[in-house]
C-alpha cells in the first residue's frame, strides 16, 4: 500500500471508531435514560424530587458537545488543516530567517 492510500486508510478508520463511539454514546444515553426515570419513580429514590430531568438534560449536553465534535470540528480540523497550518508556519519561520540573513549581510562593515 502506498503511503497516500495507507493515510487515507488510516483517516477512514480514525472517522469510522469516532462514529462508532457516537453510537454507543446514543445507545447508552437512551438506556440510561430510562433507568434514571425508573430508579426515580419506582425504585424510591427522592421520588419528591424530578431530578432526572436534570440529568438527563446534563447528559444530553454532553452528547450534542460529541456530536459537535464528530461532525463540525473533526471536519474542519482535519489533517488537511493541520498540514496547511504547519506549511503557514514553516513559510513564516523562513521568511524571517531570510530577513534576518538580509539583515545581517547589510549591517556587516565594509571590508578595507
Amino acid at each position: 500500500m502506498e503511503a497516500e492510500q495507507h493515510e487515507l486508510y488510516e483517516y477512514a478508520r480514525d472517522r469510522i471508531k469516532q462514529k462508532k463511539r457516537l453510537f454507543y454514546h446514543f445507545v447508552l444515553l437512551c438506556i440510561g435514560s430510562v433507568f434514571l426515570i425508573v430508579a426515580n419513580q419506582w425504585l424510591g429514590l427522592y421520588p419528591e424530587k424530578i431530578w432526572w430531568t436534570w440529568a438527563i438534560a446534563v447528559w444530553l449536553f454532553i452528547f450534542i458537545l460529541h456530536v459537535i465534535k464528530v461532525f463540525v470540528i473533526n471536519n474542519f480540523m482535519n489533517k488537511n488543516w493541520e498540514r496547511e497550518q504547519v506549511d503557514k508556519l514553516m513559510l513564516r519561520q523562513n521568511k524571517k530567517v531570510e530577513k534576518l540573513k538580509n539583515d545581517l549581510e547589510n549591517s556587516k562593515p565594509a571590508a578595507e
